[in-house]
């Protein structure tokens, strides 16, 4: 299916290429992910099925800039020059195609060497590719599925985004997070929203063809075998290819997602994602909204999340770096954790106060970039769901666009202090991350917007662990500033 997909659009690409129009046909929300403000309509020949196609082209660069303060990292710049090219055809009887063709060409530093340091700036690369084939560049059809929809049902099979509590695209760099398999969305019951999907393969953002969704890569012939399967920094590393395939189990990922508005002012979540023969887990989660006046919200939320071992504690063990010192039960990811937030809104700007405490079990596992205390506790580029850690943040928004000569600029801040298990040599060291973001629109040119991000994370540099070994300073800065253009 996925080569007739190609084909398709690739055919559709020259015929149409001349109908391709810079017009405003999607539009990119904070966090850079897309929302098409027009999508293609129902027609009722084959002809028209293509022809009536629509075409969403983006173009996209990104930089960033590692500012290292220990000795043990280096100080790095690396940029990414790419975009994607869509197609989404038209719908006929309800069926429809999208094609998506992604790039990312590394313009940057191109020091082999330090690639295993690149933090942030690793998603406009491929590590593997680098490392094995000196290839700084990813181009790949990130997106190709088959579509049928009705007036309150969605079904998708192929590759595609997803976003769900504990997979999403997360897209954050040059090339989106997406996954391989089956995916329903329905609204048949009113005022609730049911997402379902069954996973098979998943496609990192530095990646550029699809891999395991719950393996690491450890080939013993190959060198570099590691960045080829989920390398995320979120992944056990204790779950590997050989392992899996030695019980005989094959890392399949099942969702079930329901979202429900039928009380006033409220909203209620839940998820269910399960790898059979290895670990599940629960979220639910409420927020509540409270109209002071026509000005102003208060908005308290509560998540909860119990993960439960079917036996890959038993395989790789509660720490995901493969180091159990300091735990209760080193051979059980039975865990849970809870996170808590409360927005006060007043027009254009916002202040909320979050938490999150992980139980002093296992780690929570959640390596599809659905990230665990996002929108809670978790601030730029942190991992703040291992056993036994304790954040708090506080984030500001201002939307400055009342202001003329700042028409379109919307600002952020956070702060957050992650409180980590200093036993524990498996967990980093103690931190405070300060954060800025700017996202501007730039009104002269509809489809151009920026948005530039800096995170400044001071970490403990004299902690010790159980083992009497001093912890690694977590501390650094960053800069990223990314420029797009939608066409």
């Amino acid at each position: 299916m996925k080569i007739i997909l190609v084909a398709l659009f690739l055919s559709v690409s020259i015929s149409q290429a001349e109908s391709i129009q810079p017009i405003l046909k999607q539009k990119l929300k904070c966090n850079m992910t897309i929302k098409y403000k027009t999508k293609p309509k129902k027609v009722n020949t084959f002809n028209e099925f293509l022809e009536e196609g629509i075409f969403y082209g983006r173009v996209r660069f990104n930089n960033f800039l590692f500012d290292a303060k220990t000795e043990k990292d280096e100080d790095h710049y690396i940029a990414g020059l790419g975009g994607s090219l869509i197609y989404k055809s038209a719908y006929f009887n309800g069926f429809s195609f999208t094609s998506g063709l992604y790039t990312s060409q590394n313009i940057g530093e191109m020091n082999t060497h330090i690639t295993k340091n690149y933090k942030a700036g690793k998603d406009v690369l491929s590590r593997y590719a680098v490392s094995s084939k000196n290839d700084y560049g990813i181009t790949t059809f990130a997106e190709n599925y088959l579509e049928y929809k009705t007036r309150k049902n969605q079904l998708k099979i192929g590759d595609f985004k997803l976003e769900t509590m504990l997979a999403k695209s997360n897209d954050t760099k040059m090339i989106p997070n997406t996954f391989e398999g089956i995916y329903f969305k329905s609204r048949s019951i009113p005022k609730t929203t049911i997402q379902t999907a069954y996973l098979s393969k998943q496609k990192l953002r530095d990646h550029s063809n699809f891999h395991h969704l719950f393996a690491y890569g450890d080939n013993p012939n190959d060198s570099y075998g590691k960045w080829k399967e989920n390398d995320d920094g979120a992944m056990h590393k204790g779950i590997t290819v050989s392992k899996l395939k030695e019980r005989n189990i094959k890392d399949r990922l099942f969702i079930f997602e329901a979202k429900n508005n039928s009380i006033d002012n409220v909203t209620l979540k839940i998820s269910y994602t399960t790898i059979p023969q290895l670990l599940s887990s629960v979220i639910l989660e409420s927020n509540y909204k409270i109209e002071v006046n026509d000005n102003f919200l208060i908005i308290p939320s509560l998540r909860y999340m119990q993960q439960f071992d079917n036996g890959a504690g038993e395989i790789a063990g509660a720490n995901i770096k493969n180091d159990t010192t300091s735990y209760s039960n080193p051979e059980t990811l039975n865990s849970s954790l809870i996170a808590g937030r409360i927005d006060f809104v007043n027009g254009d700007s916002s202040l909320r106060l979050g938490f999150s405490s992980v139980e002093d079990k296992g780690d929570i596992l959640a390596p599809w970039r659905g990230l665990p205390t996002a929108g809670y506790s978790r601030a730029m580029g942190q991992t703040n769901w291992q056993a036994n850690t304790k954040s708090y943040l506080i984030r500001a928004d201002y939307d400055f666009s009342k202001i003329d000569t700042l028409e379109g600029l919307r600002g952020m801040m956070r702060y957050a202090i992650n409180d980590f298990d200093d036993q524990k040599t498996g967990v980093q060291a103690d931190s405070h991350v300060l954060t800025f973001d700017l996202v501007k629109d730039v009104q002269s040119i509809p489809n151009l917007s920026t948005k530039l991000r800096t995170a400044f994370v001071n970490g403990e540099n004299n902690i010790i662990s159980k083992n009497n070994t001093t912890k690694k300073d977590p501390s650094y800065n960053e800069i990223r500033l990314e420029m797009n253009y939608l066409f």
